[in-house]
């Protein structure tokens, strides 16, 4: 990222905060109920498909634990492993320039507050995930995520690709983050997400997975 990329990204991050922080409680908690409703219809439908097809369902996905102005997914979560019987992991922070780990989650892990305050599973390494639901603070229409500022989801991305693993990424944004009518200048190490939802539907569409 070059000098003036860096210094453009700082008060845009700040400003998306205030933006979603402004938000009610009451659309808070209702745009978080959409996103989950939309998240698990899509994948239901996927697997409906994939299954008719005789091809192989996705299984494993690697989420994040929710901070409280990001919206909720926790009880999608649990909603996955209780009822759906898919493995979710969560991210772990392992060192400021390298890509993130995931562990396994289920709703009784037992768990530790992280480097950045959110909470991490202690449990076993997860298998690379199929689907990987990424923190996206700003976005555009291209797929283009604005993140917290350090890197580890671009990484993280970039590892998988490195490896040749295939994975379907799927930004979760408030439509507060939409930068459609603005200027927004990638960085040259920023990866495309796939598919960006948002509590107003999707802002990059649904990818299918058949």
């Amino acid at each position: 990222m070059n000098n003036n990329t860096q210094n453009n990204a700082v008060p845009l991050r700040v400003r998306l905060k205030q933006l979603r922080a402004a938000q009610s409680p009451a659309d808070r908690s209702r745009g978080g109920l959409l996103i989950r409703g939309r998240l698990f219809t899509w994948l239901a439908t996927n697997r409906s498909k994939l299954l008719d097809a005789g091809k192989p369902v996705p299984r494993n996905i690697a989420a994040f634990w929710s901070m409280e102005d990001e919206p909720q997914l926790q009880p999608l979560l649990r909603q996955w492993v209780e009822q759906e019987g898919y493995q979710v992991s969560l991210p772990i922070v392992v060192g400021p320039d390298s890509p993130l780990e995931f562990k396994l989650w289920k709703p009784d892990a037992p768990m530790q507050e992280g480097v950045y305050g959110i909470q991490e599973p202690l449990g076993d390494s997860a298998p690379l995930p199929d689907i990987i639901l990424v923190p996206t603070l700003g976005y555009t229409r291209q797929g283009d995520r604005v993140g917290y500022g350090k890197g580890y989801y671009d990484r993280t991305l970039a590892a998988f690709k490195a490896q040749k693993h295939p994975y379907t990424s799927i930004g979760i944004a408030w439509a507060t983050g939409d930068l459609s009518n603005e200027k927004h200048i990638p960085a040259p190490h920023d990866v495309k997400l796939d598919a960006i939802l948002t509590d107003k539907g999707w802002a990059v569409p649904a990818p299918s997975l058949v």
